[in-house]
This record gives structure tokens, sequence and C-alpha cells, in this order.
């Protein structure tokens, strides 16, 4: 793995120095894009709108447009804005992890300490662990400033990038029908829960969709011409909710896939 960043976390007056690894990586198929009439490869090129020529990375800048002028900014520009930000996710406080709806979680990330961060790094980490809790704070990455949630998980520190609020949207013009649940509906579907209810394992759970998808490829590729399997239908064809909560409750546990 390569570090995306380096820099220290803060807490309290102490600096645990620390670099940043991506946690996540891709697992679908490496689709490429095609011209539709000759199979050739589609490329994106990043363009001048003046001239219409190609222009390479080393000449691109980012610039912020005020009035009809661009204000160009280069790396340091960056820096300048809020240094301490761009070398330090500063501990502002310490939260209870539950207390933090699934909602506003958006990417994880490897935190490893550096040299002379270890017995710091394992003070905090063993902490969070004791006390239950887990660090908020602030940091910028790629010229966007995050929110993160650090917490310990086995021998390592986690960095969970969080949305701020104002990210989140409005549910107002969504609709949401009013109606009244029979108690007798309610006690049926309580128990079909408790009846699915198992202990937490993902190991369970695999992705077969880009196995299947392979498959038809490779088949494709032999000359050959896949047939779509035939959709099982395993929705209860009673239209009457108590109906198809008792027939939930009959039917054979299904496998995670």
């Amino acid at each position: 793995m390569r570090a995306i960043w380096s820099g220290a976390i803060g807490f309290g007056l102490v600096n645990i120095p620390v670099k940043l690894f991506s946690a996540t990586q891709q697992a679908e198929l490496d689709l490429d894009m095609l011209d539709k009439k000759d199979h050739a490869n589609i490329k994106y090129q990043r363009v001048n709108a003046n001239t219409g020529k190609e222009v390479d990375w080393d000449d691109i800048v980012k610039g912020y447009k005020v009035e009809d002028e661009y204000v160009v900014l280069d790396d340091k520009d960056f820096e300048k804005a809020s240094p301490e930000k761009t070398k330090i996710i500063e501990i502002a406080e310490f939260v209870n992890e539950k207390d933090i709806d699934s909602i506003y979680y958006e990417t994880p990330y490897y935190l490893q300490p550096e040299k002379s961060g270890g017995k710091p790094y394992a003070l905090l980490r063993d902490a969070l662990k004791k006390t239950g809790k887990a660090g908020l704070g602030t940091y910028v990455l790629r010229n966007r400033e995050s929110l993160v949630l650090i917490k310990a998980a086995g021998d390592l520190l986690i960095l969970n990038k969080i949305r701020f609020q104002d990210e989140i949207r409005e549910t107002e013009e969504l609709t949401i029908p009013d109606v009244k649940i029979k108690p007798a509906e309610m006690a049926m579907a309580v128990q079909l829960i408790e009846q699915l209810t198992t202990d937490f394992d993902i190991s369970n759970y695999k992705d077969t969709y880009n196995e299947s998808l392979l498959k038809l490829i490779m088949a494709k590729a032999k000359g050959k011409k896949p047939t779509a399997p035939k959709m099982k239908i395993v929705h209860s064809k009673s239209k009457d909710l108590m109906a198809q909560l008792k027939e939930s409750l009959s039917a054979p546990k299904r496998k995670a896939s």
C-alpha cells in the first residue's frame, strides 16, 4: 500500500506522526469504454477550450473565477490558507461512536504511526478502547476540509471521513405515506425479524455478481450466446399483508450471498 497523506494527529499537547492509507479497494471488473461501431477504445483528453489542443497535466493549474478573471492557485496557496489543517488531524473532542448516524459515514482509512510515533499511537489506541470513545476532528486532504472520526480497531487506529451536516439533503421533498399498522401485523413483523436475527459476520457475504459476469464474458468470448436464467419469484402472490408475513415465517431461511 502507498500512503496518500502524512502528518500528525493532535491529541491534546501530544503530536502523533502518522501516515494515511486507503482502507478499501474497488472489486468490479475493469471494463473499457469502446466505440460501438468498431470497438476502438474511447480516450479522454484535457483540451484547451480556446485552442482545442490537448494540455499536459504539468501545464494545468487551478483557479477561482472572480468577476471575469481567474485567480490562479498553486499548492503553496492551499497550504497557506490553513497550514495547520493540512499537516495535523486535530482531535477537537471525544464522542460515543453510536451517537453518529450511519448516514454521515463516507470513507475509511488506516492510520500507521511513523517510527517516532509508536508509543503515543499505542497510548491513544488503547485509551480509546478503554473508554469506548472515538476522536472527532478535522483536517485538509486534496484541497478539501474533512470531518473525521478516529477509532480503535484491533492493533490499528482507523480514520473514517464523515460528512458535514450541510452535505446531507433535507427530506421535505420525499412523500412518505401516513399509514396505521395493526397490532397483529406489528407482532408478526417483530417475530419475523427475530427469526432472521443472527450474529453479524461479514465473511458470510460475497460479491457473486462479478463472478457471474465474468462467466458470461468468457462464454461470449468462445462464441456462445448465454441465456439469462429465469427469475425465481420469492414474493407471496397474496396481496394481504398478514398472509405475506405468515408465509414468510414458514418459509425456509435464505442463505447470504
